[in-house]
């Protein structure tokens, strides 16, 4: 394996976090912000690009291609590392960023290769490269909720997801279809073929409120769907924070609502 070989633990169940068990010198990597904790002898190193070997063996320019890449995808230009200096087991604690599920992949069973949504990525082994994954599909581009830029995540070691509420994880055989909405869409392997397709008839795109478009993926291979997109969780809250603009004084009476209207709070 050229990545290195790491052990973990997933916790929690809204807010999970995934603890990975290093031995002397293994190193997991991870995006800035994710961090939880760690034990005594782990070094945190700030690193250029994803640290991969794929990107080491490009020199500087490799450096380079890879940082630049990783901004078009929305992330930072740096990752951190975790590497264990010290003797015998130690570790170190990855945190969900809102509630859902951490999603464990090991990339050796998946023929290497994986591609998500650009902020599913938490954390992997080191060895492993996260880079981008360009639609060929002008459909797909304009239209997939995800734009024309993916992230692929590539390598034989561990690599970990995160995605909101709950997630599916849907086995397609050969020729096998799959309609999904664009935002719940987390990741699929190599194989899978994913487009867009409109929806039918004019009343359902104007009145359905489902949007214009939804993912079809199909099949043979895997496909990751989550419950919650973060996209949706955030209108909510900013729907809910314009209704009530901070001011609660109904919530949790008998009358509710009903109290705000008649106390002119939504006249």
């Amino acid at each position: 394996m050229n990545a290195h070989e790491i052990d973990y633990q997933i916790f929690g169940e809204e807010m999970q976090f995934v603890e990975i068990e290093l031995d002397p010198y293994e190193t997991v990597i991870a995006e800035a912000g994710s961090f939880m904790m760690m034990d005594q002898d782990i070094e945190l190193t700030t690193i250029f690009g994803d640290g991969s070997q794929k990107q080491s063996e490009g020199g500087l320019w490799g450096k380079v291609l890879s940082a630049g890449k990783r901004l078009l995808t929305g992330e930072s230009l740096f990752m951190t590392a975790f590497t264990h200096a010290g003797t015998g087991k130690r570790r170190v604690s990855f945190a969900s960023p809102y509630p859902g599920r951490i999603i464990p992949l090991d990339l050796s069973e998946m023929e290497g290769k994986i591609i998500c949504q650009k902020d599913a990525f938490l954390c992997a082994a080191k060895g492993v490269s996260v880079g981008i994954e360009f639609s060929k599909r002008l459909g797909r581009g304009f239209f997939g909720g995800e734009g024309f830029i993916m992230q692929k995540i590539e390598g034989d070691g561990l690599a970990f997801l995160h995605a909101g509420g709950t997630v599916v994880k849907k086995e397609l055989q050969i020729g096998e279809t799959l309609r999904v909405d664009t935002g719940c869409l987390v990741g699929f392997t190599r194989d899978v073929d994913y487009d867009i397709e409109m929806i039918k008839g004019i009343k359902n795109m104007v009145f359905a409120g489902e949007g214009l478009f939804y993912a079809r993926l199909e099949g043979p291979g895997t496909v990751w769907i989550q419950s919650l997109p973060f996209s949706r969780l955030a209108d909510r809250i900013v729907s809910a924070s314009r209704h009530y603009g901070g001011n609660s004084k109904g919530e949790g009476s008998v009358l509710g609502g009903i109290g705000d209207l008649l106390d002119g709070d939504n006249w």
